[in-house]
């Protein structure tokens, strides 16, 4: 039995930042000491670009080859197309290909499954597994819910996302339903959080009202930054960008919360699984 955690980020809603949220964490555990592969699943390829991989559309092998391998019930070797990053994790990248991916699955056989597939192959080899979601509820997007263990929900700060919430909740509710009954939400990340406005605590605490008692909604808070919007030009991490920036210390903080969660869970499975 593998003990790889497969985790989604996932919102609708684009500008909430996810794919910060996806490198950080990644990294923030490699730096914990855990082995981490982070899966672009968005055709805008912007997981790939931020760790330094600009000409995404001409790398030969992204997830939409693996997918359609799946689809074909070809042989997936495990290393086959991964990237390696300088600061310790690993890459399966996107490109524009994956929006043709979305139309083929719609008559692919177990469509909602193609991703799983591809991931219960690489996952022998990691203790986590992080899909950066498109910003929409499509197939891909279901395809990752399909493959994941649970989910990460970033939701910028100064913008009260309760339609968008209660749209994406409804949507794991229907996954955890139909497709993948192990699935859960980890928890709420609030993002972009500007500590000088009044706004931003008044969004924090209508979250914490509306969905704390469902969901979780981690300490770890990541401030607003002009420096988290420079590196997604420079390929690295905010720990190698400017480590001792509050950012760098809020994503190492909200790694730290996402390995004992982790761990807690791990224990618990365990336990359940001896009695």
């Amino acid at each position: 039995m593998s003990n790889c955690k497969v985790i989604a980020i996932a919102n609708q809603k684009g500008g909430v930042g996810k794919t910060t949220t996806t490198v950080n964490l990644g990294i923030g555990l490699a730096n914990e000491g855990k082995r981490v592969l982070l899966v672009d699943c968005d055709p805008q390829s912007d997981l790939t670009t931020c760790l330094g991989f600009p000409d995404a559309d001409n790398l030969p092998v992204s997830i939409s080859t693996m997918m359609e391998r799946v689809i074909r019930d070809e042989d997936i070797q495990l290393d086959d197309g991964i990237l390696y990053h300088a600061e310790g994790v690993d890459l399966m990248p996107s490109n524009i290909e994956l929006s043709a991916m979305e139309m083929t699955l719609v008559n692919a056989m177990s469509r909602e499954f193609t991703l799983r597939t591809y991931i219960n192959e690489v996952k022998k080899n990691y203790d986590y597994v992080i899909i950066d979601c498109m910003p929409s509820l499509g197939m891909i997007t279901v395809n990752a819910m399909a493959a994941a263990d649970s989910v990460i929900i970033p939701v910028q700060a100064h913008y009260l996302p309760a339609k968008g919430m209660t749209q994406l909740i409804k949507t794991i509710t229907k996954v955890r339903k139909q497709i993948n009954p192990k699935l859960q939400v980890d928890g709420i990340l609030l993002t972009l959080v500007d500590g000088r406005t009044n706004l931003a605590k008044a969004t924090a605490d209508t979250l914490r009202q509306s969905y704390g008692n469902a969901l979780k909604i981690y300490k770890s808070e990541i401030p607003l930054a002009i420096k988290a919007a420079e590196i997604s030009a420079a390929g690295k991490s905010i720990y190698a960008y400017d480590k001792s920036s509050k950012v760098a210390k809020a994503y190492a903080d909200f790694s730290k919360e996402v390995l004992t969660d982790g761990e807690k869970q791990r224990h618990k499975s365990e336990f359940t699984h001896s009695r």
